[in-house]
């Protein structure tokens, strides 16, 4: 019986080894083929005129325009992505595995490619654009087609994210609510909003990130007009071509907003899931 137990333990001990030793050294061609190249770009970048650059105002109008077009696209997504996303998790229907397919869809497409579809269904000569001109309603290469791409490519990311959230809600706290005397809306606002809080903010704040980084759809639909429709990532493929210390600059600003955001991300989840560990939650 001992020499079995000192066996197990011996083994255990080796595969310890083996994980802390020859797994790290498996993966890191990966880890350097990603690392490696955001290393060069920021030893390439020029610091000392940042402050400089910032001021110029085409670079300001498209750190703006990014920022303000990226929070309208997750204002928009979660107001509609809430119900798609909490329909996903409480509903096993065929229709709702095809929304789930739907859903999924951008998240593969190439960029381009959905630049094209909306191109084709909202543009001035497209299947929606006759209805949309009488109105008297143009959306292309305007702020609108900028946040309409970046809903397209970016929203599958809040609705995932928040239908985890609600699909890992216990059903006994909703039907205890309802015994309680709580209407659906009070349930779904006072008990399934709360406790799927933290899914919520980690897809809105993803889909923030995914928005910012948009390029491919904005391009086609949105066009590249300074002051307009121009966002970080088109302004960096501009200054690639023209001024390549603009482009280094944007392309640093953006690695920042994208770090931030993920590393903002891994502590709300990290602190939760100790406290959940701890039974605080």
């Amino acid at each position: 019986m001992q020499d079995d137990t000192a066996a197990v333990k011996t083994e255990a001990k080796l595969s310890q080894r083996f994980d802390r030793a020859f797994l790290p050294l498996l993966g890191m061609p990966l880890i350097l083929f990603i690392v490696l190249p955001l290393v060069a770009l920021l030893t390439q970048v020029p610091y000392q005129d940042i402050f400089k650059s910032v001021q110029d105002l085409q670079v300001r109008q498209a750190i703006q325009l990014s920022l303000f077009t990226s929070t309208i696209s997750v204002l928009v997504t979660v107001v509609f992505g809430t119900p798609v996303a909490y329909l996903l998790a409480r509903s096993r229907s065929r229709t709702v595995h095809l929304i789930d397919t739907i859903v999924d869809l951008p998240t593969i497409l190439p960029p381009a490619v959905a630049g094209v579809a909306l191109l084709i269904a909202f543009g001035r000569r497209g299947v929606f654009g006759a209805w949309l001109s009488a109105l008297g309603i143009s959306l292309p290469f305007t702020q609108a087609a900028v946040i309409m791409a970046q809903i397209f490519v970016a929203s599958p990311f809040f609705v995932k994210a928040a239908a985890i959230g609600f699909s890992g809600i216990r059903t006994e706290l909703l039907e205890a609510a309802a015994l309680d005397g709580a209407t659906r809306w009070q349930t779904f606002w006072h008990v399934t909003l709360p406790l799927a809080r933290l899914s919520i903010l980690t897809g809105s704040v993803m889909t923030w990130a995914r928005a910012l980084g948009e390029f491919g759809a904005t391009i086609i639909f949105a066009g590249n007009f300074p002051g307009r429709t121009q966002t970080m990532p088109l302004a960096i493929y501009v200054g690639f071509e023209i001024d390549l210390s603009t482009a280094l600059l944007l392309s640093f600003i953006l690695i920042c907003f994208s770090f931030l955001t993920l590393a903002a991300v891994k502590l709300v989840l990290n602190r939760t899931s100790e406290r959940a560990e701890r039974g605080e939650i």
